[in-house]
């Protein structure tokens, strides 16, 4: 009888001490690789399709510093092994077995946020993506062409077609994701503006829009001078006034402007000197926010036609050209 009991009470001892091993485990910091700290978590990547023994061997090789038969038992026990999604995550010290599992379970991969700033043209911004450390470059050795055909848009003009913004992407993203997501923001902002435009508008199209607001953009950084240029532009426009706006004839030169800009590139003809040729040029020169999309369409009622920089960030505006001689003579010329 005693032996019996011994052989019924020591398994049940040792399955209860077992049980209590485990749960104190799935409550300890898992030893990580040297070198992964909170600011430089451990990624670890899952391939789609990973089952749950190969993700507990790719942890474990990875940097995740335990035996992968102890997380490949933890996943089966916790009836998710199933729900382990596919991804690149970040694991900090301090994680443990169950707030591991759940990452996993979740899908919260690990994010990083690239930023594209208004004003940019096509060259910074496919500069800046293509820079990035934690996207996985797609894009290498691709044409701006090239580019818009992969991401959806074939035939398109790049320029002007991002919009300005923090993309949240997951780690080792295809850098043409980044650009898509960028792309379709602003062809959604850029809808959305064209809906909201003032019938009295000279523009045709939404297009014609983002070309408008891609020079108020660059014209101004000051919020209450982009309406009023946008003004000054859409008088123009009516009246066959060509635009003579610097920043058009500066994105026509490309790499040759050497940042000063001289009287010879203003009378150089090419497709973007709108002091040469009359109307918009045939594309935007740099990508718009949402203030100057919304001034393009949206201008001040204005009889003004000149403006010109008082060195200060703002303009001074004036509706005849005597008016605006004086202004030129006063902030430009400093007389």
């Amino acid at each position: 009888m005693r032996l019996l009991k011994l052989l019924v009470v020591v398994p049940l001892l040792l399955a209860m001490l077992a049980a209590a091993g485990g749960l104190w485990w799935l409550q300890q910091p898992l030893p990580l690789a040297a070198g992964a700290s909170d600011k430089e978590p451990l990624l670890v990547t899952i391939d789609p399709g990973s089952s749950a023994q190969t993700v507990a061997d790719t942890l474990s090789a990875s940097g995740v510093n335990t035996p992968a038969v102890f997380l490949y038992a933890w996943f089966r026990l916790s009836g998710q092994a199933r729900d382990i999604k596919a991804g690149t995550y970040e694991f900090a010290p301090g994680i443990t077995p169950r707030t591991l599992l759940s990452k996993l379970a979740r899908g919260e991969q690990a994010l990083r946020s690239i930023t594209l700033v208004e004003g940019w043209n096509i060259r910074q911004v496919l500069q800046a993506v293509r820079a990035s450390p934690d996207l996985t470059q797609d894009i290498n050795g691709m044409s701006p062409s090239d580019i818009m055909a992969l991401i959806g848009y074939p035939g398109r003009h790049p320029e002007g077609r991002f919009f300005p913004d923090t993309y949240r992407v997951v780690t080792r993203a295809p850098a043409s994701s980044v650009l898509k997501q960028a792309a379709q923001a602003m062809e959604q902002r850029l809808a959305k503006a064209w809906e909201q435009r003032d019938p009295a508008s000279p523009l045709r199209s939404a297009d014609e829009a983002l070309v408008l607001a891609s020079i108020i953009e660059k014209e101004t950084g000051l919020e209450s001078d982009r309406r009023r240029i946008a003004g000054v532009f859409s008088n123009r426009l009516r009246i066959g006034m060509r635009l003579q706006t610097d920043p058009a004839v500066i994105y026509g030169l490309g790499e040759r402007f050497d940042g000063n800009l001289r009287r010879v590139d203003l009378q150089n003809d090419t497709a973007y000197n709108t002091y040469t040729r009359a109307g918009l040029p045939p594309t935007p020169i740099a990508i718009p926010g949402v203030a100057s999309l919304m001034a393009a369409v949206q201008p001040m009622n204005t009889n003004a036609i000149y403006f010109v920089s008082r060195g200060d960030g703002s303009s001074q505006f004036s509706a005849t050209l005597e008016e605006h001689n004086a202004a030129v003579q006063r902030y430009i010329l400093r007389r």
